[in-house]
């Protein structure tokens, strides 16, 4: 081959040669572009998926924090009714006249919570300032009922009773199994505010009722005592005795009131007492009235304070027409004066006590 040959042949074999490279460049070229490309769509696939997790997390914390706001609106409702009868949107600081909601006085601006994030997301800010209403209505409920708590055992403590020790021995009569709260969040656990609030709605409602039950009401419409409670001379023998309540005289017949309202839970005859009734009063209160005539009532009969239930009556050891009025506490006879003498601010405080458990009662029969 002539050397011109030669340079053609190696002419177009380095002619070849670029192309072949060229092309091998730009096919790695595309490849590379292409993982490229790859790797950008997979890291924005991947980031998409991270917000949309972030998002399906977040929503489910705001439909849980949503739960919680109605179940804590629940118990709200819960509680302002049974303890108060009325919807929460009627107690508040001016509804003193239909519920005794609140004092007059109470500075609501003091419940504030602080403001509301603006950080966070327009439905986040609309829970939270749910949550911040409750919890300024629960407060207004707590002072509310701490003011009532506080009038009903100053009463309490007048007529001679101990208020602590009548809250203390309610509790103690309460169990059951553990049972979680059916809250799936925050709701688990109302909070201090929550656990105060339930802690003096039964304080209130221990010593209200209490108060509704002191039997303060004249068990016999008549003007004299014979016999008054504690050591006396026995009326047939002289010996020193104990007399567990009060002897009222009077006609053969006169009629025998229930001193509060109750439950009969015996009528029949005592040893001593001859023809008796006996009436529970609830909060462990009982009245006993004895040596009747005869019976108006019977047994699982409920009365009113005032109620006939019998006739005054000389049976049993007895040595005339008489009235043997008793008041025991959880089985104790105690000194009846100290209910029936009961001053006008004790007699104030139980009217309205009474006013609120009757209608309460009242709205419970009728739904």
């Amino acid at each position: 081959m002539s050397a011109v040959w030669q340079k053609r042949v190696a002419l177009i074999a380095g002619i070849v040669l670029l192309a072949w490279a060229g092309v091998t460049l730009a096919v790695l070229g595309n490849q590379m572009l292409s993982s490229g490309e790859r790797a950008e769509v997979a890291a924005q696939k991947a980031a998409a998926a991270a917000a949309e997790a972030r998002i399906a997390k977040y929503r489910d914390r705001v439909a849980e924090t949503a739960a919680d706001l109605e179940e804590r609106q629940d118990q709200l409702d819960e509680w302002s009714e049974t303890h108060f009868g009325v919807e929460p949107a009627a107690v508040t600081p001016e509804a003193g006249a239909e519920a005794k909601a609140a004092p007059a006085t109470l500075e609501t601006s003091a419940l504030e919570t602080g403001a509301i994030d603006p950080n966070l997301p327009p439905e986040a800010q609309a829970l939270a300032r749910i949550e911040k209403r409750q919890e300024r209505f629960a407060a207004r409920l707590l002072a509310a009922v701490n003011e009532r708590a506080a009038k009903a055992e100053v009463a309490v403590a007048k007529l001679g009773l101990d208020p602590r020790a009548l809250v203390r021995n309610a509790a103690s009569g309460r169990g059951g199994p553990f049972i979680p709260y059916r809250g799936t969040g925050k709701a688990k656990a109302f909070g201090a505010s929550f656990a105060a609030l339930e802690g003096a709605l039964f304080r209130m409602e221990v010593l209200e009722r209490t108060l509704v039950a002191v039997p303060s009401g004249k068990p016999a419409d008549v003007l004299m005592l014979s016999s008054s409670f504690g050591y006396r001379s026995d009326p047939f023998t002289g010996a020193g005795a104990m007399h567990a309540g009060l002897d009222f005289p009077g006609p053969l017949g006169t009629p025998i009131l229930a001193a509060a309202p109750g439950r009969v839970v015996f009528v029949g005859q005592k040893s001593g007492y001859g023809n008796v009734v006996e009436v529970d009063h609830g909060q462990g209160i009982l009245t006993r009235y004895a040596h009747l005539s005869g019976f108006n009532t019977a047994v699982g009969a409920q009365v009113a304070a005032g109620q006939q239930i019998a006739k005054m009556g000389s049976t049993g050891r007895s040595t005339g027409s008489h009235l043997h009025f008793e008041v025991r506490l959880n089985g104790v006879a105690v000194n009846p004066r100290r209910f029936l003498e009961a001053k006008a601010d004790v007699l104030e405080v139980k009217d309205d006590a009474r006013q609120r458990v009757g209608a309460l009662a009242t709205s419970r029969t009728a739904s």
